[in-house]
């Protein structure tokens, strides 16, 4: 053995124990996620839905507070939503029918004035104590309201009856008076169309209202309104002037069977009520044929389709008139509708 070699240390043969696992984001595969863990997702999903039902918990109350501010506008709102149905329903409805043949602006205006005609006897009827419904519009036959009770007497009736070529002549001159403030011939054909409307339905005739009206002056009125409506149909034959006659004829030939003591009452007015009602009456059959003189358009004046006229709007509205402006006044529906023999179109 060399003395070096016994000299040097011995060499020992060490191994490093294994280095710890590294602690990473991901976990070993053994373990569970937090959010897997049992209970985790459990409570997180207690705690959102808490949240939720919180944050509808506060918009109910709002909403509450709001529907208890606005309860007085809703209520009454939903109430005449059928109504509002109805009769605009109706209404729209009419305004179409009537364009296909006027155009629409010159059927606008015609249902405006049958509806302001039906509210004088919605009025009339609310002022005698009566219970009414909406106004009805049937395209090419007019309007109508229902009495939800029958009048007390002829009284009652004829105030009812006559409110409506009232405020119907009423609008009318309106109409008139914004002819004669704007030059628009549309407004005057409009007049001339209105007053004309409300006359017809004076005729003292079963379901028109002249028919209503002289149940107060005397009833043997109606045969007089029978024969006028008898001779128009005769000359100028009419689906609509047949259909009054046949809805007239059982109050007429009411006349001529005994009456019950009830009946005889009902007809029973005061000489001042007679009075009142006759001047109104014949008063307004004056006022609207002079209206209807006032407001008529000769057809010389009416331009000639194709022909240039006025410009821009004046000329549009030249040629609505001329559309309603020529009447046959002796064609009319049976109660605020009337044919037109029109000069042009739109």
């Amino acid at each position: 053995m060399n003395e070096h070699e016994s000299d040097a240390p011995p060499v020992i043969n060490r191994q490093l124990p294994p280095a710890p696992p590294v602690i990473g984001s991901n976990p070993p595969p053994d373990l569970p996620r937090p959010e897997e863990r049992p209970g985790v997702a459990d409570a997180r999903s207690e705690s959102r839905l808490k949240k939720l039902l919180g944050s509808l918990g506060v918009v109910g109350v709002l909403l509450l507070k709001l529907g208890a501010k606005l309860k007085l506008i809703i209520l009454p709102a939903i109430k005449f939503f059928p109504v509002l149905f109805k009769t605009g329903g109706t209404m729209i409805l009419s305004v179409a029918a009537y364009a296909m043949a006027w155009g629409w602006w010159f059927a606008l205006g015609f249902v405006l004035l049958i509806f302001v005609h039906e509210c004088g006897h919605l009025l009339a009827a609310k002022r005698c104590g009566l219970k009414v419904g909406a106004p009805v519009f049937i395209p090419f036959m007019g309007a109508f309201i229902a009495l939800k009770e029958a009048p007390r007497n002829a009284w009652v009736e004829a105030q009812v009856g006559i409110g409506g070529p009232l405020l119907g002549a009423f609008g009318a001159a309106v109409c008139e008076i914004v002819h004669l403030l704007t030059g628009n011939l549309l407004f005057r054909a409009l007049a001339y169309m209105g007053f004309f409307l409300n006359l017809f339905n004076l005729a003292p005739l079963g379901m028109l209202d002249g028919g209503r009206i002289v149940t107060a002056l005397s009833p043997w009125l109606w045969v007089v309104g029978l024969v006028i409506v008898v001779g128009l149909t005769i000359l100028h034959p009419s689906f609509i002037l047949f259909l009054i006659l046949v809805f007239s004829a059982p109050r007429v030939f009411s006349l001529f069977r005994r009456q019950s003591e009830a009946e005889r009452r009902y007809f029973e007015v005061t000489p001042g009520q007679r009075w009142t009602m006759g001047t109104l009456y014949f008063g307004l059959i004056a006022l609207l044929v002079l209206g209807m003189q006032f407001t008529h358009i000769p057809r010389e004046t009416l331009p000639q389709r194709g022909t240039p006229s006025q410009s821009g709007g004046e000329g549009q509205a030249v040629r609505t008139a001329a559309v309603g402006a020529q009447l046959v006044a002796l064609k009319p529906p049976a109660t605020n509708c009337v044919v037109v023999r029109f000069c042009g179109r739109i």
